[in-house]
């Protein structure tokens, strides 16, 4: 079962991700928040799988609460989806910065994001497709952090092979498609990339993808 919290200031706007998301076999909502700061309170009394995240909320903002989330160890196995009606690149920076995992606008069709509920519980990051790649080069251009020699060393403890799947990583692939890429069996492939997570003390898919881009294994505009 996969345990979801809510965290959004519209009422209306939970009742429907509830009465969504309850209604799938796999799924459970535990919580509700109406703030950032409740959103931290519940996320550390339920501890859930999966944090659905507003950004403009009042005390404490979405971005605010999930960088908090995310610094908790207690709360190393819960994970935030943001969600937001602005498709703008600041709230994306903010919530990369903030170590979320997902992206998603409010406009998503239903059946989508329980599938993105899914996929970040499995593991995954999650941005919607048109932004992935475009916000992640501006993130790491706007911070000036691409390839960076200090970051190189992040490296240093990595073989061959676990460079090439963190680059495959970076450039967005899935489990599947690294597998696919480098005649691998599935499970080598999520060994590897499981790896990668405990050498480079990545929190999650995310974090490996960003880390890619600042260490130069992918480059801005280049495949």
């Amino acid at each position: 079962m996969i345990t979801v919290a809510l965290a959004d200031d519209q009422a209306l706007v939970r009742a429907g991700f509830r009465v969504l998301l309850d209604g799938e076999q796999d799924v459970e909502v535990v919580a509700e928040a109406t703030d950032g700061e409740e959103a931290v309170e519940q996320a550390r009394r339920y501890r859930p799988d999966i944090v659905l995240m507003d950004v403009r909320m009042p005390r404490t903002d979405g971005l605010a609460a999930t960088g908090r989330i995310t610094a908790d160890p207690t709360l190393s196995r819960t994970r935030v989806i943001v969600l937001t009606t602005f498709e703008l690149d600041d709230y994306v920076f903010g919530a990369l910065k903030a170590g979320a995992a997902g992206f998603l606008l409010k406009d998503i069709e239903p059946a989508d994001l329980v599938d993105a509920v899914r996929v970040v519980a499995a593991g995954e990051a999650l941005l919607t497709p048109r932004l992935t790649r475009r916000l992640i080069e501006a993130f790491v251009a706007q911070s000036g952090a691409a390839g960076r020699p200090a970051e190189e060393g992040a490296l240093d403890d990595l073989t061959p092979r676990e460079r090439e799947v963190l680059t495959l990583v970076g450039q967005g692939l899935s489990n599947a498609e690294i597998a696919e890429r480098l005649v691998l069996s599935p499970l080598t492939a999520k060994t590897h990339v499981a790896r990668l997570f405990t050498k480079l003390g990545a929190r999650d898919r995310a974090g490996l993808v960003v880390l890619a881009y600042e260490t130069g294994l992918v480059v801005p505009g280049r495949r």
